[in-house]
């Protein structure tokens, strides 16, 4: 009896130290309209008072792996790149214990490129636009290398931020001009589309100066940097396609519609995650970060009971929300540590958006479980980081 009592007054003390007594959780879930600063602009969006959510303290607090500094992507909406390639480095120095910053816009110089390459071959019926998938870092670098970040900024004529609207809007109009005179000349397409990248972006350099010798982008990442671009797998999880097979990731950012995400049940896809950054990996992951438990001033992202209470979420309710489009694929980020409170595990996350970088963490957010995995959609780690579940998806 007396083992009893204590047992009670234990999950008591337990429940109220992390916030869970049903006077200290009520507040926290009541949803209520409050005026925030998005994008620069003031406005009346549905929110709930993250005070009393119980989270890491600091970001040392979830023992993260490697990573270099979190920086800003500015205005270029290719948080897939500074999410992938900050993978990549993390990666670089687990493998080789080498520090080093790499370029993103030696990476989306070319990524643009190939997407040029790709719409004029189907005659603009693909998909042309600033996103992509992290998946693409790896492919870009396997083609045409990776110079380091002080060999090629991306930044001309002092700028000290990137700004790719005039960029973006100027491979719009001349693609749509290709169009209106059925100009399918892929030479001459793709001259045009780097004469415009050159003259926003810079050249990127054909050789660089690596230990006094001169080296061309594949040189480095293979001799110097030895990087196994090949070494990584891309996982979904999703009911439109057999668990345990490879399948499409359909979304329009997905412009080449790689198959290769290796599709798992939900259970098996967040347990992935948790075990690959517990044993020491990093992940990219990206999805829906586009919703009222996500909040920038407190840094935390959640699912509110008011969308579903956290152990209801699963497969149905997370195909619901793909299905209806509430979940889309909006945002890549990087996952670098993780740290256990109250039941639930906060993943330590490196941000390149201007929302983490206002935030209290400067750079980064703290993503519980139950936000991970009810909209986030994909993720990508090395290999060896999922053998058990790799060899279960082979073998079918």
């Amino acid at each position: 009896m007396r083992q009893a009592l204590w047992s009670i007054s234990f999950i008591l003390a337990l429940a109220v130290g992390c916030g869970l007594a049903a006077a200290q959780t009520a507040p926290n879930d009541s949803a209520f309209y409050a005026e925030k600063v998005i994008w620069g602009q003031k406005k009346t969006v549905l929110t709930m008072d993250f005070s009393g959510v119980e989270h890491p303290a600091s970001v040392a607090a979830c023992s993260p792996v490697f990573h270099t500094p979190p920086i800003r992507q500015d205005t270029t909406s290719t948080c897939w790149c500074f999410s992938g390639l900050s993978f990549v480095e993390s990666e670089i120095h687990r493998l080789s214990k080498r520090s080093i910053k790499l370029s993103e816009m030696y990476v989306v110089y070319w990524e643009y490129v190939e997407k040029a390459r790709r719409w004029v071959r189907e005659k603009g019926n693909s998909e042309f636009g600033e996103g992509s998938e992290q998946e693409a870092v790896l492919l870009r670098m396997k083609e045409y290398g990776i110079v380091p970040a002080s060999d090629y900024t991306g930044l001309l004529n002092g700028a000290v931020k990137h700004n790719h609207r005039d960029l973006f809007r100027e491979l719009q109009d001349f693609l749509s001009y290709l169009k209106s005179h059925e100009n399918w000349d892929e030479e001459y397409a793709l001259a045009n589309v780097r004469l415009i990248l050159d003259r926003h972006l810079g050249k990127p350099p054909e050789t660089i100066l690596v230990d006094g010798k001169r080296m061309t982008p594949r040189d480095f990442l293979g001799k110097k940097l030895r990087f196994p671009a090949d070494a990584y797998v891309s996982f979904q999880s999703c009911m439109t396609d057999t668990f345990y097979t490879k399948g499409e990731f359909k979304v329009p950012d997905n412009w080449w519609h790689s198959g290769e995400y290796w599709n798992v049940p939900l259970n098996e896809w967040i347990a992935a995650i948790t075990a690959a950054i517990r044993g020491g990996y990093s992940v990219a992951i990206g999805g829906d970060v586009s919703e009222s438990g996500k909040d920038k001033d407190s840094g935390l992202a959640v699912v509110p009971t008011y969308d579903i209470p956290a152990d209801r979420i699963d497969q149905s309710s997370r195909e619901l929300r793909i299905d209806n489009r509430t979940t889309g694929d909006d945002h890549g980020i990087h996952i670098v540590g993780v740290f256990r409170t109250c039941g639930h595990d906060w993943f330590l996350i490196k941000d390149s958006g201007s929302g983490a970088h206002e935030g209290p963490y400067k750079g980064y957010s703290f993503y519980r479980d139950d936000f991970v995995k009810l909209k986030m959609l994909t993720f990508l780690v090395h290999r060896d980081a999922v053998k058990d579940l790799l060899r279960k998806c082979e073998k079918n």
